[in-house]
């Protein structure tokens, strides 16, 4: 529950929604406790036939006339005291007159507080009977109108409030992911990610707008027709709710089973994103292996475990149910006897125990009755407490962990501002792993003049990637550094250094937008004009008006699906070129297109990365012409640095791939 004191402590910001919500959910608990206290007058005086008037002179005329019943009594009473010599006659004469003065007490109160309303009575309220009822059907009919209203206002200030709760949470959590490293998603699987951000975040909105909602508005009411009950006997209460503390028992050992429950099943909801993410995104493969009915079954064996922990946590929350209502109706069925009791035999005592000062009539019975069924329904409703707070803290212990987390690339307090990128990178000692048992790289010492050009090649997972992801401190160095110059990466301004920082991977990355927003996103700023600028020189401008039937305005569809790879291609190299970085990375980024297109980004490339820092990750031979030097290497190491030539002659590793893949691709 710790992590939902959080969301709550989050959510109670909203000051004035807050206050709102209190005097609404205040005023509806009001009217509710009224509209039942409307019992007594009705049964006590209008079924009588009788005018509020009536009533008030009825009630002082008897109390005055049992306060002297009583005081006759005690009269009596201590008159045979004195001619009693046996001990324990003389304590129950002496328990009989404390009782009695304990009623007189009773009465006399009751004969002030009628005295002091009589006035009020008589200048405002009629006097004849039927013209009461008129009163007490119109009060009712008011007052439901003026708590249904606040009840309307209360439920749409809950949901407001659930609802920007819900909309702070998403940004606050997306926002932090945002700054987290690459690992973080490497290590987080997307369709995890997804349902944490949709199915969890929604349970705490869910859960806060319950807890402020109705877990606030209907313990109102409830504790308004307590509160009646008890103003009509405490002692009486108290009898009826002998249960509870094992209702209490009941609810905490469900609550810890409803919580383990949700947990498992939100787990499973993570797996069921995962599958149907991996299933629709690797839709070409499963055609292409005809694996439709391994999908299904596997989709199938998801859905049946969901289906599983749901019907367990709804087995649990059937319990809460259950125990609820019997408890309630043993607390109405006990109630309902010793009130009987009390008022058909006109006692104070239930075995030997004071339930009131003076004897309950009928109006006061129903009314006290009245007052527990308006408690009941209120706390009837909260049934579902268990289960909602429950699920909405297993949520929360599977978010707030995600704000938590400390970012792996942590920017130091002031920052040298990175705004020229014109000099060398050095990779001095570097050591790298993703994990302690398996090096990624090892003492990778390297100098890369400004305005050169670096082709790095090696064998699939020789840690090629990862050497230049070091370079816009996508990672950081295990041990080692990497300098600009003489200044530490680690030392410069993150969002300046990936500014001037260009890069286009072996899966281009577009967003299901136009081609305009595509090519202008990382530069916001840039004019329309800029943009076909920059297209023309990526030899996109021609196939973006000739061939999209929107041009510029064409969606490209989700990750670009509507264009072809050499298409897509341009694009990014397009939205590079807008961008205008000081340094440049390809990594494999001419590997999955056609000649044709490789041609013309061979094109845009040996024009844009002159006088530019350029690292290229290839295993093409067209490639590789443009680079001012070669770098080998191998599990983590480089083996070699120099020309085609130089390397051609002397390097037996170069001399095995370019025999098995540069040859093939030249």
């Amino acid at each position: 529950m710790k992590n939902l004191g959080r969301a709550i402590r989050q959510a109670l910001r909203q000051r004035f929604t807050i206050i709102g919500i209190i005097l609404s959910s205040l005023v509806v608990a009001f009217f509710w406790g009224a509209n039942i206290g409307a019992v007594y007058p009705f049964v006590e005086v209008v079924v009588q036939n009788k005018s509020m008037h009536d009533w008030a002179r009825e009630r002082v005329a008897e109390s005055e006339k049992a306060s002297a019943v009583a005081k006759q009594k005690i009269h009596e009473l201590e008159q045979q005291q004195d001619g009693t010599e046996n001990a324990q006659s003389l304590n129950n004469k002496k328990n009989e007159i404390d009782a009695l003065r304990l009623r007189i007490e009773a009465e006399q109160k009751v004969i002030a507080t009628t005295k002091s309303l009589q006035p009020y009575i008589e200048r405002y309220l009629p006097n004849d009977a039927f013209q009461t009822l008129v009163l007490i059907a119109s009060f009712l009919v008011v007052g439901t109108i003026i708590k249904n209203l606040f009840l309307v206002a209360n439920m749409l200030l809950v949901q407001r409030f659930s609802e920007m709760t819900t909309l702070e949470l998403r940004n606050q959590v997306f926002a932090h992911t945002m700054k987290m490293g690459l690992g973080v998603f490497n290590k987080n699987r997307t369709g995890d990610l997804m349902s944490r951000f949709t199915g969890d975040i929604a349970a705490i909105g869910s859960t806060i707008a319950f807890l402020f909602g109705r877990a606030l508005r209907e313990p109102l009411k409830a504790a308004v027709c307590l509160l009646g009950a008890l103003w009509v006997s405490w002692q009486l209460m108290l009898f009826s709710f002998m249960v509870a503390p094992l209702a209490l028992i009941l609810t905490y050992v469900l609550a810890k089973s409803i919580k383990r429950a949700n947990r498992r099943s939100m787990e499973e909801s993570s797996q069921f994103f995962r599958r149907l993410l991996q299933s629709f995104s690797g839709i070409a493969a499963v055609k292409a292996n005809t694996m439709e009915k391994y999908e299904c079954n596997r989709f199938r064996r998801t859905t049946r475990e969901i289906y599983r922990k749901s019907m367990k946590i709804m087995f649990y929350h059937s319990l809460t149910k259950f125990s609820d209502e019997v408890l309630g109706m043993v607390v109405v069925s006990i109630s309902i006897l010793a009130g009987g009791y009390l008022v058909l035999n006109q006692e104070t005592h239930l075995f030997g125990l004071a339930m009131t000062t003076r004897p309950m009539n009928l109006a006061s019975l129903l009314m006290f009755y009245g007052f527990l069924i308006g408690a009941s329904d209120p706390l009837r409703k909260l049934s579902g407490f268990v289960n909602t707070a429950q699920s909405g803290a297993a949520a929360a212990d599977r978010i707030y962990p995600l704000l938590d987390r400390k970012p792996a690339i942590i920017e130091k307090e002031n920052p040298i501002p990175a705004k020229n990128l014109a000099q060398p990178i050095v990779f001095d000692g570097v050591n790298f792993h993703y994990d302690k048992k398996e090096p990624v790289l090892r003492d990778i010492n390297l100098k890369i003049l400004c305005g050169e050009t670096l082709a790095i090649v090696g064998p699939n997972g020789c840690g090629k990637t990862t050497l230049v992801n070091l370079i816009p401190r996508f990672y950081d160095p295990v041990d080692g550094e990497v300098r600009l110059g003489r200044s530490p990466f680690y030392d410069l301004c993150i969002q300046d250094l990936r500014r001037r920082i260009g890069i286009v991977t072996q899966q281009t990355i577009l967003f299901d937008d136009t081609v305009l927003n595509n090519i202008r996103y990382g530069s916001p700023r840039a004019t329309d004009e800029e943009v076909f600028a920059a297209a023309k020189k990526a030899y996109a401008h021609d196939f973006i008006m000739q061939k999209l039937e929107h041009g510029y305005d064409t969606n490209v569809g989700e990750s670009g699906g509507r264009l072809s790879g050499g298409q897509k291609q341009r694009l990014s190299l397009a939205r590079i070129i807008l961008r205008d970085p000081q340094i440049m990375i390809l990594d494999e980024a001419t590997s999955q297109i056609d000649p044709e297109s490789e041609q013309l980004i061979h094109k845009v490339l040996e024009k844009f990365i002159k006088d530019r820092t350029t690292f290229i990750i290839t295993h093409r031979l067209s490639t590789l012409s443009l680079a001012d030097r070669i770098l080998v290497m191998n599990e983590g190491q480089i083996i070699d640095v120099g020309s085609h030539e130089e390397l051609a002659s002397r390097c037996e590793l170069y001399q095995k791939l370019y025999q098995v893949s540069f040859k093939e691709s030249a």
